[in-house]
């Protein structure tokens, strides 16, 4: 008997879809993250977990169970660095994801991010609602006007290229970036020799890399020094991509222009520091928060998990 735990709760038509592969699925009713003990319980009493981004598989935790029932984590997310994949696979455990569901729901975030964050939107909402409006002027809540400027991506995969693609023929914009290799793209881009070179040069620098200890940091005092006055930085990648501190540090002495943050280092911690400033724009990672994307993302996770259960090829490996 093929045992799944789903560890939080998703949509009423993807359990329907996991039930009708699976002999019998669980679906755990807390939000929160896994805990410790949780881990631990995933690996050794299902034979498949569904798990998603806070539930941590480090590899402590696949040492913890040394002969694991679980033969597959389904992952419900194209982010997976909450998970040591190398463990995992050691441990005769296979790891897939969710590219491709989330894209589209992504860049449509980094766009309303960099809107929000160059127009001032939260500030001057915050205006309306707390009654301190009083009324329009020539000079009120002057903002960047984002149409024709020059956007920096970071990290040029399916996110990168669908944001790059949405300010490019959205905008105008003259979009540049930074990647491990060159790309061959349906639109114009040029592609910056380093991270610093195209912080200097850009409106807007957006985050699009992967999480993981690679990118940990990569936007810190360096580029964010490195970038001009007026320029504002986007992040909808992982939290630790970004320095906190730094960012603080730089938003409070206007270094930067402003930011706009999806995600942050310690979520759902978000600092005080930041809470308070009127410079950054701040979402509770709403990356992929539409009915039908959450949908998609379930469905493309299942069908990884019936695709384990037939003993098929999986579709989506990491």
């Amino acid at each position: 008997m093929t045992r799944l735990w789903i560890t939080r709760p998703l949509p009423d038509n993807v359990v329907a879809a996991a039930h009708a592969c699976c002999d019998e699925v669980v679906v755990r009713s807390e939000t929160l993250p896994l805990t410790d003990a949780e881990l631990r319980a995933a690996l050794s009493d299902f034979d498949i977990v569904l798990p998603t981004l806070g539930d941590q598989f480090s590899a402590a935790v696949f040492a913890d169970v040394p002969n694991p029932r679980c033969k597959l984590l389904a992952n419900f997310g194209v982010g997976y660095n909450h998970i040591d994949v190398a463990a995992a696979q050691a441990a005769g455990i296979a790891v897939t994801n969710t590219p491709g569901a989330v894209t589209d729901a992504t860049a449509d975030i980094a766009v309303m991010l960099m809107l929000m964050s160059a127009r001032r939107a939260g500030e001057g909402e915050r205006m309306v609602r707390s009654n301190n409006w009083p009324g329009w002027h020539p000079t009120q809540m002057l903002g960047l006007h984002m149409s024709g400027k020059r956007v920096g991506i970071v990290g040029m995969g399916r996110i990168g290229q669908a944001i790059a693609r949405r300010c490019h023929f959205g905008f105008g914009m003259d979009v540049h970036y930074v990647n491990r290799s060159e790309k061959v793209l349906d639109f114009p881009a040029t592609r910056a020799p380093d991270l610093l070179a195209l912080a200097r040069t850009v409106d807007f620098v957006v985050t699009a890399v992967p999480g993981g200890a690679q990118t940990r940091h990569l936007i810190g005092a360096d580029v964010l020094g490195a970038m001009q006055s007026h320029a504002h930085l986007i992040n909808i990648a992982r939290g630790d991509v970004v320095d906190e501190a730094a960012l603080i540090a730089a938003l409070k002495a206007g270094q930067i222009g402003g930011a706009g943050l999806d995600v942050y280092e310690r979520e759902p911690e978000v600092p005080e520091a930041l809470r308070v400033l009127d410079n950054v724009t701040l979402l509770p990672h709403l990356g992929t928060a539409a009915l039908e994307v959450r949908v998609d993302m379930g469905l493309m996770a299942v069908r990884n998990v019936a695709a384990f259960c037939a003993g098929e090829a999986l579709p989506n490996p990491v």
